[in-house]
């Protein structure tokens, strides 16, 4: 019997960078794809973010690397201080690329979101449209998600729902969840005349504080701080600010100086400390937080993101063949094996990676900016050895749909 030239349909819950990146992979291999989001539009909550070249190389993949590479300010000059100022590492941006192959860059989530949405059918994404998913379906039917205009059958639905999944204890149960990372996490985007400073990192006990120039001239801060769950400042975000990180180094003052109290978001920080044991059951895939959520600290949870949805649509069959439901089964088992390990890693990766620059002793936090220091020193790639293996990444396999060989590959 011939295959059906009807394309296969996929239903993506969630219009965040990882849903909107699996949209447009899957899109480009010839799916009928609709993105369901719950908000009212795609503006995205929260601040910038760094891609660094595993994820640019992924976008390379649906024509979009290049782009983002114009639009973002590359970043790597800087290095890690302390809170009075005294560099303990500096890193630079050449040695980066030289050795991860590319760019690590800085933009705004916004200019990224609006990057992918336009190479994307204006009727794809339909805002305001909570889903449920009803049916994870298998091999012989598909899936099936209810929103409150109806129901949708799905050949393959991408969940992307962030670390507060909804789909996620429907696949899995007895997961226990998200936990509390123990920290929670202030961002703003704010100009700042006048401020002078190379990108950094700061470390103090317990708290941290970066800041980072955006390519619009524009400043992005973060920081973080050990705190109970839930705990929100007496008066504003800015004046908690000002009382943990006010006496610290130029330019943090200035930047709290320029900041308006409406300008500072705050969220606590959640994590899967428990992996899951598949991204996917029945015809149904996890992206991103809504599989592998991880603390911040290695910058890598929008990355990986990218990546799974560029592996996710690879082992998908293009939709000219007509893709049957055995197929695009057996592609999500291979989606999850490529997946789940790496991610996993990185995940464990970043949650070390917490628990150094989180320290809170007096004493083991001398010891750690002691050790990093001399460590520096002694090899100067120290700090970028940390990414072997994560910025190091290529896209898998065969040139896609476009024709187009992904990046690493030719």
């Amino acid at each position: 019997m011939a295959a059906s030239s009807v394309p296969p349909r996929a239903v993506v819950i969630g219009g965040g960078i990882g849903g909107l990146t699996a949209a447009l992979a899957l899109h480009r291999r010839g799916w009928q794809v609709t993105v369901l989001e719950r908000a009212r539009s795609l503006a995205p909550v929260g601040a910038a973010i760094s891609l660094a070249p595993n994820s640019l190389r992924a976008l390379d993949v649906v024509g979009l690397g290049d782009e983002i590479r114009a639009l973002a300010a590359w970043q790597g000059d800087g290095g890690l201080r302390t809170p009075d100022g005294r560099w303990l590492t500096r890193s630079s941006a050449h040695a980066l690329a030289e050795r991860f192959g590319g760019p690590l860059v800085l933009l705004h989530r916004a200019t990224l979101v609006d990057a992918l949405r336009a190479r994307l059918p204006e009727d794809l994404v339909r805002t305001s449209a909570p889903a449920t998913l009803a049916e994870p379906g298998d091999a012989d039917r598909p899936a099936r998600v209810t929103t409150p205009d109806g129901a949708w059958d799905a050949d393959l639905v991408v969940a992307s729902d962030g670390v507060d999944s909804a789909v996620r204890p429907v696949l899995f149960p007895r997961h226990p969840g998200p936990a509390y990372a123990g920290f929670t996490t202030w961002r703003v985007v704010i100009p700042v005349p006048g401020a002078e400073f190379a990108s950094h990192e700061t470390w103090g006990r317990g708290r941290i504080w970066g800041t980072h120039p955006l390519k619009d001239g524009r400043v992005y801060a973060y920081a973080a701080a050990v705190t109970p769950p839930g705990r929100r400042a007496p008066d504003d975000e800015k004046a908690e600010l000002l009382r943990l990180f006010g006496d610290w180094h130029d330019p943090v003052p200035a930047v709290l100086a320029a900041a308006r109290p409406e300008d500072v978001l705050r969220h606590d920080v959640h994590h899967l400390a428990e992996p899951l044991p598949a991204y996917h059951r029945g015809r149904v895939a996890l992206l991103g937080d809504a599989a592998h959520a991880m603390p911040p600290t290695l910058g890598q949870g929008g990355n990986q993101a990218v990546e799974d949805a560029i592996v996710l649509a690879h082992f998908q069959a293009p939709g000219a063949t007509g893709a049957q439901g055995a197929a695009i089964t057996a592609g999500l088992a291979e989606y999850t094996a490529a997946r789940l390990p790496r991610t996993t890693a990185i995940a464990r990766q970043a949650g070390k990676a917490a628990r150094l620059n989180m320290m809170t002793g007096r004493a083991p936090t001398a010891v750690r900016d002691a050790m990093v220091a001399a460590l520096s020193k002694a090899a100067p790639t120290l700090l970028l050895r940390s990414f072997d293996g994560i910025a190091d990444w290529r896209p898998p396999g065969p040139p896609y749909a476009s024709g187009q060989t992904p990046a690493g590959k030719q």
